[in-house]
């Protein structure tokens, strides 16, 4: 089969691979309709984040029919629609008990480097690092689903496959991201980063009751997305000053929620804590750029929320930790815990309340691939989010 496979630092290239096999009772195999390129890709592809090796398949969005079923999987059959979601889980353990799907204490085949790197194990993810288990992507003609009786999301056929597809990851990563901030109808709510999952996170925060959301980015495009789906914007290349601006914006208070949809590469280039931040990187002495995090300590509300669903790899330096203690702010962070809101969501995309496809600006096939991760990851063409039938 055909396959987008990651040989180094900004090299991927569409490969032909070995077809997946079942290799436990509870897999099934689906045959890719549809996959898309996420920002998380990007860490990958500019490899910021570790445990990457040449030949892993990439891809974590992903939907497609059921081929075949392993003999212990009774939830699935041949010819079933699914949307896979990003996190792998078992169904069994006593964090997927509770709703934790992230961190399923199961699904991770490399549970002791996650240990060695996190303190514990998180769930195994598709596509992503060896820290996470190293399983193979979806960005590929077909897909070998673990543990697939319960990492599975079954949707109706008639609906396209546009709408349906964000149910894997970015939809629930913007909702969760609302939801983590416990919206009050009074309460303004800034978000950082206009990429897909922003434009998810202003949508959700607008259905979830928020009075204001303002939304922050440099991109026009993006930004013109944002204006449309609700939202007040700042545009960076003309208010360099965010904290003074939200500030301004809030009659002095600032906002009660903030949302970091940008996570570990925000891109500010000019001020004093984003140079500190490079030259650390540069040699190798902090792993992330936390310029966002700063911003969201000193203007959020006291008593107010931080939500992170932008990812964070490593380790950050110079976050005003004291401000954030004293302000009596709460954090709320992780990766999605999909299956916890994708009945709700699609529900939501049934009933027409919202349609995830309005982020999608381009559609092409794996052998675009490589080409598209280079001008998403350089915002050209305009481009916000790329959707790829194999």
């Amino acid at each position: 089969m055909k396959a987008l496979v990651w040989h180094g630092t900004a090299d991927i290239r569409c490969d032909t691979v070995p077809d997946p096999t079942i290799e436990d009772g509870r897999d099934a195999i689906i045959k890719v309709t549809s996959c898309a390129i996420c920002g998380s890709d990007l860490h990958l592809y500019d490899h910021f984040m570790p445990g990457m090796k040449s030949g892993d398949i990439m891809g974590h969005e992903t939907m497609g029919e059921v081929v075949e079923v392993g003999r212990d999987n009774k939830a699935l059959k041949v010819g079933d629609r699914i949307v896979v979601p990003f996190t792998i889980i078992c169904g069994q353990c006593d964090q997927c008990k509770r709703g934790n799907f992230s961190v399923c204490e199961r699904t991770n085949r490399n549970k002791t480097l996650a240990d060695a790197a996190f303190g514990h194990t998180t769930a195994g993810l598709f596509g992503y690092t060896h820290l996470t288990g190293g399983y193979p992507g979806g960005q590929a003609e077909y897909l070998r689903v673990p543990f697939a009786d319960a990492t599975h999301i079954k949707v109706p056929k008639g609906i396209p496959d546009e709408k349906l597809l964000f149910l894997s990851d970015i939809f629930p990563t913007g909702w969760q991201a609302a939801v983590q901030c416990d919206i009050q109808p009074e309460d303004t709510v800034a978000i950082w980063g206009c990429g897909p999952v922003g434009q998810m996170a202003i949508r959700s925060a607008i259905l979830l009751g928020a009075k204001r959301v303002i939304a922050i980015d440099r991109v026009p495009e993006r930004l013109t997305m944002a204006r449309a789906g609700g939202a007040e914007t700042i545009d960076l290349n003309e208010e360099s000053n965010v904290v003074a601006t939200l500030n301004d914006m809030t009659n002095g208070k600032g906002p009660e929620k903030c949302i970091d949809s940008v996570g570990m590469e925000a891109h500010a280039t000019t001020s004093l804590d984003s140079l500190y931040d490079r030259a650390k990187q540069a040699v190798m002495l902090e792993s992330d750029r936390p310029h966002v995090l700063r911003q969201m300590i000193m203007v959020c509300r006291p008593a107010g929320v931080l939500s992170i669903p932008g990812v964070y790899g490593g380790l950050i330096d110079k976050v005003p930790f004291g401000a954030a203690m004293n302000k009596g702010l709460t954090f709320r962070m992780g990766q999605t815990h999909v299956n916890r809101w994708t009945d709700d969501l699609l529900r939501r995309i049934e009933e027409g309340q919202i349609d995830p496809s309005f982020v999608i600006t381009h559609t092409v096939g794996l052998e675009q691939g490589p080409e598209m991760y280079r001008t998403f990851r350089d915002k050209q063409d305009g481009c916000i989010k790329v959707m790829i039938r194999p």
